[in-house]
C-alpha cells in the first residue's frame, strides 16, 4: 500500500480514522507502517443539525494503526462546497482499538 501513497504526496488528502474522525490536509510524508504526516491539517466534524465544524490542527501525525481510509481531494470541487450548509450524521467508529 505504501507505494500507492506516493501518488498522494504533496496533494490534499482526506483521511478517515478508525474512530470515525475525518482529517483533511496536505500529505507530506508516510512510512511502511502507514504513519502519515499531514501539513495544514484540519478535522471536519459533521452534524445533522449544524454545518460542518472545521478545527485547525496544523502539522499532524496519524499513526498507521488508526488509518482506515485515505483518498485524494479534488481541491477545486472541495472549494465550491459550502460546508456551513452540509448536514450529515457523524461517522461511527469503524473499529475499536485493542
Amino acid at each position: 500500500m505504501t507505494s500507492s501513497l506516493e501518488t498522494y504526496m504533496n496533494r490534499m488528502v482526506n483521511v478517515v480514522t478508525g474512530d470515525g474522525r475525518i482529517i483533511v490536509g496536505l500529505l507530506k510524508g508516510f512510512d511502511q507502517l502507514i504513519n502519515l504526516v499531514i501539513e495544514d491539517a484540519h478535522e471536519r466534524s459533521y452534524s445533522e443539525t449544524e454545518g460542518v465544524l472545521t478545527t485547525p490542527l496544523g502539522l499532524y501525525i496519524i499513526r498507521g494503526e488508526n488509518v482506515a481510509i485515505i483518498g485524494e481531494i479534488d481541491e477545486e470541487l472541495d472549494k465550491r462546497v459550502d460546508l456551513e450548509n452540509v448536514k450529515a450524521a457523524p461517522l461511527a467508529p469503524i473499529w475499536i482499538p485493542q
